[in-house]
């Protein structure tokens, strides 16, 4: 995929780029954010409900084969996982659809986004690059967050530490418009839900844990058993807001469910091909396309961008 020409949203993006590694430091072959992670391989087995929602390829196949990562936040790939900041959990879903050809979802474990645009994102980052976040009292950070409430409410969100990588839900951040063979199209967000049920550990139950303690649980619980998701989708209706990322939908929107994500084996050559592989939030295929969230190109040049500087690092 080649780089955007947009001058603006490449140097937006560089900014970006810059400013996270003010923030963590420079760890070539490093995601900037969501760091540390492993893959695993599984398969998607869709629903008819997915056949009726979109034309999309791997909703009207009988499955399609998945690599699927988990990970901390942060751009430090040994932050403990026990750390408050390696929270939001991430998940990124490749499906792969041929040689060279595949689509992606990319959720983390908070249902929403601190900011509307790529602009307050970077004011975000750099009121946290210039200050301390313990010490909020009169920091950019804080007056950062006294000026955008979205901004505020993500950050205070309850970010309990989750049992296991496959009892957590994860979110989408951006609305995709999906289409189905009649012409009909209806907007929606991402859900990843656990089939074995979200599991939260309590304080004093974090502190007895070791800080690779979710990808040991995860390498045992595989060897043991495969892991299953719901793969699902919040459809909006005619009034909700598609193209701001920090809104959230009302609780009574239907989610359906679109079918399920069984991994069954880590992949062997793990370090390699997280160093290879970049996933992208537009899904680029007949019948799931990008909304107008501002986010969406922004995400996309981000990805591409820290990607290509792995893969050369």
């Amino acid at each position: 995929m080649p780089l955007p020409t947009d001058e603006k949203l490449l140097d937006l993006s560089n900014k970006i780029l810059a400013t996270f590694a003010k923030i963590f430091g420079e760890h070539p072959g490093i995601r900037p954010a969501h760091g540390k992670g492993t893959l695993l391989n599984g398969t998607f087995t869709p629903s008819a409900a997915a056949a009726d929602l979109s034309i999309a390829q791997h909703f009207q196949q009988a499955s399609t084969p998945v690599l699927v990562r988990f990970s901390d936040s942060t751009g430090l790939r040994n932050i403990p996982d026990t750390d408050p900041n390696a929270v939001p959990k991430g998940i990124g879903v490749r499906f792969v659809l041929g040689d060279r050809v595949h689509t992606d979802v990319i959720s983390h474990s908070t249902d929403g986004f601190p900011t509307r645009t790529g602009e307050e994102f970077l004011e975000f980052l750099e009121a946290q690059a210039t200050g301390d976040p313990g010490n909020l009292a009169g920091s950019p950070l804080e007056a950062f967050l006294g000026a955008h409430p979205a901004a505020l409410r993500f950050v205070q969100a309850p970010k309990p530490f989750p049992v296991s990588f496959a009892q957590e839900s994860y979110f989408g951040v951006n609305a995709l418009k999906f289409t189905n063979a009649a012409g009909q199209s209806r907007f929606g967000r991402y859900r990843i839900i656990p089939q074995a049920g979200n599991r939260y550990l309590n304080e004093s139950e974090v502190q007895s844990k070791d800080g690779n303690y979710l990808f040991t649980e995860l390498a045992e619980r595989i060897a043991a058993e495969s892991v299953r998701f719901t793969l699902a989708v919040q459809l909006a209706d005619g009034t909700d807001a598609v193209n701001d990322a920090t809104i959230h939908w009302p609780s009574d929107r239907e989610v359906r469910e679109l079918g399920t994500l069984e991994l069954t084996t880590p992949v062997a050559d793990d370090a390699a091909q997280q160093k290879h592989i970049i996933f992208d939030p537009i899904p680029r295929l007949a019948g799931i396309e990008p909304s107008d969230d501002p986010l969406l190109e922004l995400r996309a040049a981000l990805y591409l961008i820290s990607g290509r500087r792995r893969r050369e690092a």
